[in-house]
């Protein structure tokens, strides 16, 4: 799958994980800014590498949390 963003073609691939953390995930990201799971998941992904990067390494999931009512998505 392909789509454009900014001028630039994005390909996507498809990623695995359990049917029932799929609906808890659904559930969560209601009336928040994410359009779909897989937006929600993209983010938190590109977060962990961004703190990997920088040294942070703030893992755990109430430091996600922290930073997703930081960005006003939850």
């Amino acid at each position: 799958m392909r789509t454009k963003r900014a001028g630039k073609a994005t390909q996507f691939t498809s990623v695995s994980i359990p049917t029932q953390l799929f609906k808890k995930l659904e559930k969560e990201i209601e009336g928040t800014g994410f359009p779909s799971v897989s937006s929600l998941v993209a983010f938190v992904l590109r977060m962990l590498l961004t703190e990997k990067k920088t040294g942070k390494g703030e893992y755990d999931i109430e430091s996600i949390k922290k930073r997703l009512r930081e960005l006003g998505y939850m």
